[in-house]
Order: structure tokens, then sequence, then C-alpha cells
């Protein structure tokens, strides 16, 4: 396993980037154009994950979908694309699966322990489930807060400020940090 960190990009999908959508962020247009330039610079070692809602319906997950009518669709509906500026981020297939957090998932690519650059949406969901999750199965986890885009500006800022409790499993940088000590 080498050191060389992954970029992970959450869930840059039409659900959560559309402003027609009930869980359209209003900061994913900012924070795009970092992610780009952050996948640019990380070249091969970039993964983008994919929420879908296949989850099994006798769980939580069935009062979950009750309470979001409008994401309860079949995974092929455009709701669950990637956005345009999304598609070509990664050579590699999209990591899909139906839990906020995608550390489970994304462990098996990265390797246990390894380091994980995040970025996406949304940080007061799945980047903070994915986030936690990878720190507390011992990887070194970086949350890149600028490249990050939240339900709102508050649980943004409170997202971030919980996982700033978190190092030195967890820490926090901006896009320009991130890009300084890419080698």
């Amino acid at each position: 396993m080498t050191d060389a960190p992954w970029l992970v990009v959450i869930d840059p999908q039409n659900i959560f980037a559309s402003a027609d959508s009930e869980w359209g962020s209003p900061f994913f247009g900012e924070v795009m154009p970092r992610i780009q330039a952050l996948a640019a610079a990380f070249g091969e070692r970039v993964l983008v994950t994919r929420w879908l809602p296949t989850a099994d319906r006798s769980t939580s997950w069935g009062e979950y979908f009750q309470a979001w009518p409008f994401a309860d669709q079949p995974e092929t509906d455009a709701l669950f694309e990637l956005v345009p500026a999304a598609a070509s981020l990664s050579h590699h297939p999209s990591v899909d699966v139906p839990t906020f957090g995608k550390w489970a998932a994304l462990e098996e690519l990265t390797g246990r322990g390894g380091h994980v650059v995040l970025t996406g949406v949304s940080t007061d969901c799945c980047v903070i489930s994915t986030a936690l999750a990878a720190a507390d199965a011992g990887a070194r986890v970086t949350v890149v807060t600028d490249a990050c885009a939240g339900s709102t500006a508050q649980n943004h800022a409170a997202a971030i400020t919980v996982m700033g409790l978190y190092p030195p499993q967890l820490t926090l940088a901006t896009t320009a940090e991130v890009l300084a000590n890419i080698t």
C-alpha cells in the first residue's frame, strides 16, 4: 500500500446539486471548481461516490423514505446521476452505496489505515458520516472545508466544528493547503 492519499468526492449528484431538489445545497456550485482543481492534482487517485435509494425498507430506511418520498425513486432516476462537472473526475467506477457513510466501501479501495481527502456534499450528512467512520477505523482523514457543501451555512459550520474535534486522525484543511502539499 502506498502512503499517497486518495481524493474522495462524496455524492456530486443532481439530487444534492439542483436548486429544484429538496436536498439541493445552495453552495454546491461554489465548491465544484475547487473539487475539480483537487481532482486534477490527484490524478488517478480520485474516487467519486453516489448515494442510491436502495436501502432495505424493513429497516429505519423505511421511515426515512416515508419522510422524504421525493427521493424514493428507482436508482436509475436522473436525480441520482452525477452532475456533468463530476462525470469525468475519476477514471474509476463510482462507488455506489445506499448509506450516508461511504467508508465501508471506500476502505476496500483505499486500504486499511490509508489517507483519504474528503470533499463533496453534504458536509452535515454524508461527508461527516464518512469522515467519522473512516477515522474510527484508523484511516487518516483530511476534510477539505472549502470543497464541501452543506445543506445550510450553519449546518456546514456545525459539521466542520464536530469534525475538528478528532485530530490527529481527522484534520481540516482548505483547498489551497491541500494543493500546496501534494507532491
